[in-house]
């Protein structure tokens, strides 16, 4: 079945392995820098060039996120063709948003705005934890389960169809 008509998709190993687990621990640097530097007070904190715990949306309170992280940017156009490729369609893109999901984090089942026709989550590194997807864009039913190992990209309609993460059990999970 193609994208056009399930709307999504599962692009194993789209990156290796090891470059996924590289890109990992470069974001756990940054979220190292940006701890130190804000406990240090070096600055505002107002400030979110490196990242931030409360995010715009509240999806995931206390969780470090960043919006359009240079390697992240780096990432997405590196993957894009094959992106295009699965999707069968010429892809435009909008931004990159990546977190360091810990031990109790919930991503609610949702639909994503407009910037997010075409969304992708791709697993960076740590404990395993699926996302379910409801393709049959009906709200409320059991939907799909993914499970994405290190390089693994699921490349899905984020306007149509509503997806979520259960409670992490884990310790650890990068994603963006």
């Amino acid at each position: 079945m193609s994208f056009k008509n399930k709307k999504y998709t599962i692009i194993r190993q789209a990156i290796s392995k090891d470059l996924a687990i590289f890109i990992a621990n470069y974001f756990r640097m940054q979220k190292q820098v940006y701890d130190t530097c804000k406990a240090a007070r070096y600055f505002s904190p107002f400030e979110n060039i490196l990242g931030y715990y409360e995010e715009p949306d509240g999806q995931i309170p206390n969780t470090y996120s960043q919006y359009s992280n240079m390697a992240m940017e780096t990432l997405l156009l590196k993957c894009q063709p094959d992106m295009e490729k699965a999707t069968g369609l010429k892809l435009y893109p909008a931004y990159t948003y990546a977190r360091i999901y810990k031990k109790g984090d919930e991503l609610k089942r949702h639909k994503d705005r407009f910037s997010c026709e075409i969304s992708t989550t791709m697993n960076l590194g740590g404990d395993d934890w699926p996302i379910y997807l409801e393709p049959s864009g009906e709200v409320g039913k059991k939907g799909v389960r993914v499970d994405l190992k290190p390089g693994d990209m699921l490349v899905y309609s984020g306007c149509e169809l509503e997806h979520w993460r259960e409670k992490f059990k884990g310790k650890e999970c990068v994603q963006v």
